[in-house]
């Protein structure tokens, strides 16, 4: 339905859509301890972690990431006790792949990172109609927890269960 040219359709889905991240907001809702930590220690963090250094930090930065997702994702490095990190590559216990990463390579991406039990991370997953697919075909196969956070998707490969959380 349309009225004065704006798809009111489109409109309540995106309202169903905020609606049901809203549900998981500052962790309530969350059933599962991990991720409720995840979201009260990390995402809500305004600060880096002490002692974990700036590398991360200061490479996300370097390659345009904001300020709020970078601190985020520094400090989701020492949270799951990883050592190192990889950008737009398979290496390291946090390989992120930035915006810029090609979509026709996340399916080799995404399973050498289950194969080494890495925590892959996916910027910008709702960038264009292909990424999204892309990520959205990953998400239905994925068999430990998934994070979504609008910004970036988080796929854990560890002894988590399968669980899928759009924050």
């Amino acid at each position: 339905m349309k009225i004065r040219g704006r798809n009111i359709g489109r409109r309540l889905q995106l309202l169903g859509n905020n609606i049901a991240r809203a549900k998981h907001y500052h962790g309530y809702g969350v059933h599962s301890p991990f991720v409720y930590s995840l979201i009260r220690k990390v995402f809500m963090s305004k600060t880096l972690f002490e002692d974990s250094g700036t590398a991360l930090y200061d490479s996300l930065r370097a390659n345009g990431v904001a300020e709020r997702r970078a601190r985020q994702l520094h400090n989701l490095l020492p949270f799951t006790e990883g050592q190192s990190y990889s950008i737009n590559d398979v290496e390291g216990d946090i390989s992120i792949l930035l915006s810029d990463y090609p979509i026709e390579q996340f399916r080799e991406a995404y399973e050498a990172a289950k194969e080494q039990s890495l925590t892959l991370v996916v910027m910008q997953p709702y960038l264009n109609r292909e990424r999204q697919n892309a990520v959205k075909t990953l998400m239905t196969e994925h068999l430990s927890t998934v994070v979504d956070n609008r910004a970036y998707i988080i796929f854990f490969n560890n002894h988590l269960p399968k669980q899928y959380y759009r924050l």
